[in-house]
């Protein structure tokens, strides 16, 4: 069979400063909380948040680091029950925190900001929840596509073997048993399609945290249909480990939405 596409093969270090590697994983995560913090700080963002720049930049950082903090934890949990490596990583304490490395868990990342924004908003009390996630997720599907995009210049997260074998598959040089997936770039595509629905419910200004948990919702169907494709970690009652977390957050999501529908506030700018 003839494959459209032949591995690229690009070099995960983008450039370097002098001994100094900089990723393309680290560029990705820097360009997602580029675009939080432009939307986030755009004259009428500023002004339905109640913030000022430097109030959103300290936002950010707490978001940083939840974002790292929860993302390896998780990440790391996940490595020691499918890998059963627990002793790599206290012989090696190092790697608990390669993030550089790659390795982050999104559900992680995702837990560590929801901890994050709780901590920032016990010093900021006139905002709720739903003001500030409305205004975090809003891009948050470019950051979360360009992640999945370096996933595959990395060549981590495969996709399934082809079976039966497709044109569009991808014989990747970590995993040369067969054509696999693209389910990285499968997956990037469903998150970024998720833009456009979201900007479409912010211009008819839902009540307050509609637009996170859409995006919350939107998440967990966008990766359930991914980790179709996905090779999974592990698996429990026919699903995948991503699966078992993406489904409850559909449940949680779509429970939140009609919470917040029926709540029907919304922010004044202040």
């Amino acid at each position: 069979m003839n494959h459209w596409f032949t591995y690229p093969n690009i070099d995960p270090i983008a450039f370097r400063i002098g001994p100094l590697g900089v990723h393309w994983y680290g560029l990705s995560y820097l360009f997602g909380f580029i675009c939080v913090y432009l939307w986030m700080n755009r004259p009428a963002g500023r002004r339905r948040l109640g913030l000022t720049s430097d109030e959103i930049q300290d936002f950010l950082v707490y978001a940083l680091i939840g974002v790292l903090v929860g993302g390896r934890a998780l990440f790391v949990i996940a490595d020691v029950i499918t890998n059963h490596n627990l002793v790599d990583y206290l012989s090696n304490p190092l790697n608990f925190i390669a993030i550089w490395k790659g390795g982050m868990a999104f559900h992680g990342a995702l837990i560590g900001v929801f901890v994050a924004g709780y901590l920032f908003l016990r010093k900021h009390r006139h905002l709720t929840v739903g003001v500030l996630g409305d205004e975090v997720v809003m891009l948050l599907p470019i950051g979360i596509f360009t992640t999945r995009l370096v996933n595959f210049i990395n060549d981590e997260l495969p996709g399934k073997l082809c079976i039966p074998d497709q044109p569009y598959c991808v014989r990747f040089p970590n995993y040369p048993d067969g054509y696999r997936y693209p389910s990285q770039i499968f997956e990037a595509i469903l998150d970024i399609a998720v833009l456009p629905i979201l900007l479409l419910v912010y211009r008819r200004r839902p009540p307050n945290g509609v637009i996170l948990w859409t995006w919350f919702t939107l998440y967990g169907v966008t990766r359930s249909i991914a980790e179709i494709w996905r090779e999974p970690g592990f698996t429990l009652a026919g699903l995948s480990g991503g699966q078992l977390v993406a489904i409850p957050q559909i449940i949680i999501g779509l429970v939140m939405l009609v919470i917040s529908i029926r709540r029907g506030t919304s922010a004044e700018a202040r």
